[in-house]
C-alpha cells in the first residue's frame, strides 16, 4: 500500500483546487456522479454480494447484516441522495455575519472548507457516497477509511467516483479510499495532523473511543445510540406503542433506533400487558427491572449494562420511574447524548423534557427514527454528532465548514 504520508500529500495537495471550484462545477459533478452509480449498480451488487457472504459466513447478526447489505432500492437511494445534495445552497462563501467599524474599516465573517477530512468508519457503504457527496459539496477533500466488512463494496463505489471525477476533469484525489483495514494503519490515519484537518469517526462505541483517546487530529464525534423513549403517565397510549414499534423494529441495526424504555409507574398495570404483546410480534426481546418484571412473565430482569447498551438488535430495556424527574435523570445517565423522546399529552412535561434532557435530538411524541440527515433535509449526513464542538446532530453541509474573517480597509493604520 502506499504510505500514508504520500496519501496525506496528495489529498492536502487538492486543496488549492477545491478553493477554487465553483458551486457549477460542483454541482454538475454530483448529478454526473448520479446517473454514473445508477448505469453502474450490477459492479455495485457484485461487491457488495462478495461482502455479505463474507459476513454471513463469519456469522454477523442479521441486524449488522442488513446495515452492510445493497439492493437495487438503496443503490437508486443513494444516487437520489446525490441529486438533493446538489439541489442544496452552497455554503461556502456565505457571509455569516459583518460589521463596519468607526475608523472604517469592514469585518465580514465568511463561510469556509474544513480543508482534508478523514473519515473512519464501519459497514454501511453508503456512507462512503455520501460522505464524498457532503465533503465535495462543502469544497473539502476526504480521505476514507471504511471497515473490513465493507471493503469491496467501498472499492467500488470509489472507482465509480473517481472515473466521474476524471470525466470532469477536476483532481481524482480530492478523494481517496484506504484499502488497507488493519488496525495499525487506522491508527497512524490518526496521527497524520500534517495533511488532515478534521477526523470523523463514523461506528460503534470502540471505534469511538479508540480515535477519541489515540487521535492527534482534531475529532468530531459521532456517537452510538442508546437512544430513549419517555412514556409519560399522561400519553395516549395507542400512539405510545405505534411509536415504540417503529423506532425499535422498523430498522433494528442503526444508531437512531430505540434501544430504551422509560415508564411511568402510573400506567404500568394497563400499558406493560398490550407492550409486551405489540412487541412479542416482532420478536423483541425486553429487559426489564424489577418492577417491570412483575407485569409479564415474559420481560427478562436486566442488568445495570443493559440500561446503558446500544443493542443494534430485537432487544430493548425497560426502566420503571415514579417521576418525569426520575425519567430525566435516568436518560440523562445512561444516554449516550443522540435521541430521545417523550410521549406525552401533557404540555408542561413537554417543555421540561425538551429543556432538561442533554442529547443533540429531543422530541415529542415521534419516533427517533427521524434523527437522520436526509430527514432533517440535509441529503445526506455524515453522522450524528453527540458532542457540542463544534457540531452537534445530524451533520450536514455547514458542519462540514468553518469560518475566517475577512478585514476591507483603504489605507488604515492603528494609532
Amino acid at each position: 500500500m502506499e504510505s500514508l504520508e504520500s496519501i496525506g500529500k496528495k489529498v492536502k495537495n487538492t486543496v488549492g483546487f477545491m478553493n477554487q471550484i465553483t458551486t457549477k462545477q460542483k454541482n454538475e459533478l454530483l448529478i454526473y456522479l448520479s446517473k454514473k452509480i445508477l448505469e453502474n449498480k450490477e459492479k455495485i451488487l457484485i461487491a457488495n454480494k462478495i461482502d455479505v457472504e463474507k459476513a454471513t459466513k463469519n456469522h454477523v447478526k442479521q441486524s449488522l447484516v442488513d446495515r452492510l447489505l445493497l439492493n437495487e432500492n438503496r443503490i437508486q437511494q443513494m444516487a437520489e441522495s446525490l441529486l438533493k445534495v446538489a439541489d442544496l445552497d452552497d455554503p461556502i462563501g456565505e457571509t455569516i455575519e459583518g460589521k463596519k467599524l468607526e475608523n472604517g474599516l469592514e469585518i465580514l465573517k465568511k463561510r469556509v472548507p474544513l480543508g482534508v477530512i478523514a473519515i473512519i468508519y464501519e459497514s454501511r457503504p453508503n456512507v462512503t457516497l455520501d460522505a464524498f457527496s457532503l465533503c465535495f459539496k462543502t469544497s473539502n477533500s476526504v480521505i476514507l477509511r471504511g471497515g473490513s466488512d465493507a471493503i469491496n463494496s467501498n472499492i467500488a463505489i470509489v472507482k465509480i467516483i473517481k472515473e466521474a471525477l476524471k470525466d470532469l476533469k477536476i483532481p481524482e484525489d480530492v478523494v481517496y479510499l484506504i484499502e488497507d483495514t488493519a488496525r495499525e494503519t487506522s491508527l497512524a490515519l490518526m496521527k497524520l495532523n500534517t495533511y488532515v484537518d478534521v477526523l470523523i469517526p463514523r461506528g460503534g462505541a470502540g471505534l469511538i473511543k479508540t480515535v477519541v483517546e489515540n487521535s492527534t487530529v482534531p475529532v468530531i464525534e459521532t456517537g452510538t445510540g442508546n437512544c430513549h423513549i419517555y412514556v409519560d403517565e399522561n400519553c395516549d397510549m395507542e400512539m405510545a406503542l405505534d411509536i415504540i414499534d417503529n423506532a425499535k423494529t422498523q430498522r433494528t441495526g442503526v444508531c437512531n433506533a430505540c434501544e430504551s424504555l422509560v415508564i411511568h409507574n402510573h400506567i404500568l398495570k394497563d400499558f406493560i400487558p398490550r407492550l409486551v404483546e405489540r412487541l412479542s410480534k416482532k420478536h423483541v426481546e425486553i429487559r426489564g427491572d424489577k418492577k417491570a418484571c412483575q407485569y409479564s412473565s415474559q420481560i427478562k430482569e436486566a442488568t445495570e449494562e443493559d440500561f446503558g447498551k446500544e443493542y443494534l438488535d430485537l432487544i430493548i430495556s425497560l426502566k420503571t420511574v415514579d417521576s418525569i424527574e426520575e425519567a430525566i435523570a435516568h436518560i440523562n445517565t445512561y444516554s449516550t447524548k443522540h435521541s430521545e423522546s417523550i410521549i406525552t399529552n401533557k404540555y408542561e412535561n413537554a417543555v421540561k423534557f425538551l429543556n432538561e434532557v442533554d442529547s443533540s435530538c429531543v422530541y415529542v411524541n415521534s419516533s427517533t427514527r427521524f434523527t437522520d440527515g436526509g430527514e432533517f433535509g440535509f441529503g445526506a449526513e455524515i453522522g450524528i454528532s453527540t458532542q457540542k464542538l463544534h457540531a452537534r446532530g445530524p451533520m450536514g453541509l455547514k458542519e462540514l465548514t468553518t469560518y475566517k474573517y475577512v478585514i476591507l480597509g483603504n489605507g488604515q493604520i492603528r494609532r
